[in-house]
């Protein structure tokens, strides 16, 4: 059973044939909201928004641990991020679709492991490819059979927010590596490895970061929700495409 974390753009999946809903109730609190159990073509699929189903939950405080946790107990075997972020070099203008392999964390303060309390043993996950292998390949040939153009490859930035960066932190993330920005990548996939689950990211570029092209002087925020609406059209083929060579 695939089940689908949706960010921003993407708060609910038409392409769902939703069969029931489910409020779970975790060791560590809340989820954003109630389980969404379904079909997508012939593949068992869980969906749930990030952000709470009205948008309305901050990157800085989804309950990320409830989330997987949540997920794990329902039967969850890989978890697909989509989410929204911004651009940094110019190739990665709004609207490209790229699957990230490599991720630097920024945040802090958040409720980022499993393995804490006084009964709990310390572990140390392996985190050298934070995205599965075999999971992203998955995504990169749905993408190809859905005829949709997908960058295979990035580094992701995640960042505290909810604001968004300057463009002295924008340069910043270019000098360490980073291609892209968002704020809820970690510590969710840190989360899904220390439960096993595999778990692979699609992410759609909603603008360039501040300082990079047309954000120069200021990010055109009017402009996002159009890009991420055509975008994530998009982002549903793949994951149709997918479920369908997964069934």
């Amino acid at each position: 059973m695939i089940a689908i974390i949706g960010g921003s753009g993407l708060t609910h999946l038409s392409n769902l044939d939703i069969a029931r809903r489910e409020v779970v109730r975790t060791p560590y609190g809340e989820p954003s909201g109630a389980l969404q159990f379904g079909h997508l073509g012939e593949q068992q699929t869980i969906f749930i928004a990030r952000h709470g189903y009205g948008h309305t939950i901050p990157p800085h405080e989804v309950n990320y641990r409830a989330n997987i946790w949540a997920l794990k107990q329902a039967g969850a075997e890989a978890i697909i991020s989509v989410a929204s972020v911004g651009g940094i070099p110019d190739h990665l203008g709004p609207g490209t679709i790229l699957v990230p392999d490599q991720i630097i964390d920024y945040t802090w303060g958040r409720a980022s492991t499993f393995f804490e309390g006084g009964d709990s043993p310390v572990v140390h996950v392996d985190f050298t490819e934070p995205y599965d292998p075999g999971l992203r390949q998955q995504i990169l040939r749905a993408a190809r059979e859905a005829g949709e153009a997908v960058v295979d490859g990035a580094t992701y930035a995640a960042t505290q927010g909810p604001r968004l960066e300057t463009a002295a932190e924008v340069n910043r993330l270019a000098r360490d590596g980073a291609h892209v920005v968002g704020m809820t990548g970690m510590p969710e996939a840190a989360l899904a490895r220390e439960v096993e689950i595999p778990y692979a990211a699609i992410q759609v570029v909603a603008n360039h970061a501040a300082g990079r092209g047309n954000s120069t002087h200021g990010i055109p925020m009017h402009e996002i929700e159009d890009t991420l609406r055509e975008a994530m059209a998009r982002v549903r083929k793949i994951l149709q495409h997918l479920c369908a060579s997964s069934a």
